[in-house]
């Protein structure tokens, strides 16, 4: 029964999981990161991994950092013949990288080389990509350079969120990898290097990204919409308070100047972009619980002539 060390965080990584102890793997150890505070309360919640895990009676390490000489010492200790990593949050080193003799394998949610990096999903989607996937890669010093053993693409829907796609990519990255970890540790597959000249980058998510720039064409703020949908949130201000955008869709038949907040029949509001605007479905007032767009333009008055501020603009509020 090979020994497999397991590393991965949030929920794409739960099912990869589970599928190789689905699959017979002796699941030596599960490493994830540290419990975080979250919440209003911001008490310690345990990530997505750690909770399957100790469901599934599996050991659970969660150091700060694989680098000190103790934490490879422990992890060499458990001897590993594979570590298979899913979204785990930290750069492995090339002591840990070369520790088991079948390598270490990462499930990436993505068509590498295409959106290397930690937000490979948002980035599809903002670029209007029609299809992403999932690889199977052995990792390599850089990042999420190595050589690919097996890929797998879906299509991009159009009402796609990061949190929709991600689930989707979550179950098809755990099929993927159970069909090809057989193949790998048999000496069946030939790892393929990628082609530097069709990569791309699709760096962490900053809060600050999710400010909408009304000034830009409307296709390209509903992706962002659903780009930003569940985190950071796509935002903007609306009187003075953060208005995050849940769902919305472009209409290139409606136009105003940017930012204008548009009256649509007796219940829909749509925003002005610079090429046609932006249809609200669904929204969330700072402070309040989410709303279709009917039931909150209900609870709002005098908005002829209204306008929203975009990032760079005078009136866009500092700091946000």
């Amino acid at each position: 029964m090979t020994r497999v060390v397991f590393m991965g965080t949030p929920d794409f990584a739960v099912p990869s999981l589970r599928a190789l102890v689905t699959a017979g793997y002796q699941v030596v150890a599960v490493y994830t990161q540290p419990d975080r505070p979250a919440g209003r309360g911001q008490q310690l919640l345990a990530p997505p991994v750690k909770r399957v895990a100790q469901e599934l009676g599996l050991p659970v390490f969660q150091p700060l950092s694989l680098r000190p000489a103790e934490e490879v010492e422990r992890l060499a200790a458990l001897a590993p013949e594979v570590i298979v990593v899913a979204a785990f949050g930290q750069i492995l080193r090339p002591n840990v990288i070369n520790m088991p003799p079948h390598g270490v394998l990462n499930v990436h949610a993505s068509l590498l080389p295409r959106w290397r990096g930690a937000a490979p999903v948002p980035a599809a989607i903002l670029a209007g990509d029609s299809e992403t996937g999932v690889t199977i890669m052995q990792i390599d010093p850089g990042l999420d350079t190595g050589p690919l053993l097996a890929q797998r693409a879906i299509p991009i829907a159009p009402d796609d969120t990061t949190g929709t796609l991600t689930a989707k990519l979550a179950v098809l990255g755990a099929q993927l990898l159970v069909e090809t970890l057989p193949r790998w540790l048999a000496g069946e597959i030939v790892p393929c290097p990628q082609d530097e000249s069709q990569a791309t980058l699709a760096p962490r998510i900053r809060v600050e990204d999710a400010n909408l720039d009304w000034t830009r064409p409307a296709e390209e703020i509903a992706r962002a919409v659903r780009a930003y949908n569940p985190w950071p949130g796509a935002r903007t201000w609306w009187r003075g308070k953060l208005l995050t955008i849940l769902a919305a869709e472009p209409d290139p038949t409606l136009h105003g100047e940017p930012g204008e907040v548009l009256l649509v029949g007796r219940q829909e509001l749509a925003i002005a972009t610079g090429h046609g605007a932006l249809r609200l479905r669904e929204v969330q007032l700072e402070g309040r619980r989410p709303l279709p767009v009917a039931a909150f333009r209900a609870g709002q008055r005098n908005l002829a002539g209204l306008r929203l501020p975009s990032p760079g603009q005078p009136d866009f509020p500092a700091g946000s």
